[in-house]
């Protein structure tokens, strides 16, 4: 398995799965011998819940990312060509593919009631993707929400349309209608509340990786002296049967000492014996 199937994998699931995975694919990467992959793997960054909302809503429908792309170029054109009724148009066409798009995205995810906040991320990321190319190619591997402001290339565009009409001489053209605004106190707000939750995520995932470092260290020293004292138990178990054959032998030993001295003993009263009884002979 790659890199890239790993991380295929790894952005399909729910964020609370998230990090218990990518531990795993780190270990499996590991093990393989792919510290590239491993270390690739261990710095990505759980998705935020908007981020997983949109990467789960490509995941299920492939005609997300050529609905975005096509509305892209036909923006792009529209505004080379400072064709205004064209942006117009494209405008109502972008409002709503993202309706539907969020829509579906939140039905995809089988959340039936998003907060305003979350809602609003949704939102922004697929204006985001229709305006930047980089942000539609990172699409079902989304670690957050991005933030759409203005029409991306577009908007350098539309600025030279007002030298265009004075050199035509055309009537001046309405302009497109401006995107929905979002009140700023809103808007600080869900910033603010984002930040506070990517910066607990690092915090998280950097205690996590911290605790994770510290266990595989310990289980190492742990398995480190587990063979150690099993090899002093298999030292032990051979110095025990050795004391327990020495001893063995010491016990016949010791018998076959008090049976010579038994002998010796009763050899040395038969020599007593028989030196007495010759005495006596002599004696007489």
């Amino acid at each position: 398995m790659s890199v890239e199937d790993d991380l295929v994998t790894l952005y399909g699931v729910a964020p609370e799965e998230f990090t218990a995975l990518r531990k795993e694919l780190v270990a499996a990467a590991k093990k393989r011998g792919d510290e590239d992959a491993a270390r690739t793997i261990a710095a990505s960054r759980r998705p935020t819940t908007a981020a997983w909302v949109l990467n789960r809503l490509v995941r299920t429908d492939d005609s997300v990312r050529a609905r975005l792309g096509g509305l892209t170029a036909e923006l792009r054109a529209a505004h080379a060509a400072m064709d205004g009724p064209r942006i117009r148009e494209l405008t109502r066409t972008q409002r709503t593919l993202i309706a539907e798009l969020v829509r579906a995205a939140f039905e995809a995810a089988e959340l039936s009631n998003p907060s305003a906040a979350l809602r609003e991320d949704v939102t922004g990321t697929l204006q985001a993707a229709i305006a930047d190319p980089e942000v539609a190619g990172r699409l079902g591997r989304l670690e957050k929400a991005e933030q759409f402001s203005g029409f991306g290339e577009f908007g350098a565009v539309t600025a030279t349309a007002p030298a265009r009409a004075a050199r035509t001489a055309a009537p001046a053209r309405p302009k497109a209608p401006a995107q929905p605004t979002v009140p700023a106190k809103e808007l600080r707000a869900a910033r603010a509340r984002r930040d506070a939750a990517a910066k607990a995520d690092a915090a998280a995932r950097k205690a996590a990786e911290s605790a994770a470092a510290e266990a595989e260290e310990l289980r190492t020293r742990a398995s480190t002296a587990l063979r150690r004292y099993q090899k002093i138990l298999d030292t032990l178990s051979a110095a025990e049967e050795e004391m327990n054959t020495a001893t063995a032998e010491l016990h016949a030993a010791e018998r076959a000492a008090a049976k010579a001295d038994e002998a010796a003993a009763k050899a040395a009263a038969d020599l007593s014996e028989a030196e007495d009884a010759l005495a006596d002979l002599d004696a007489g």
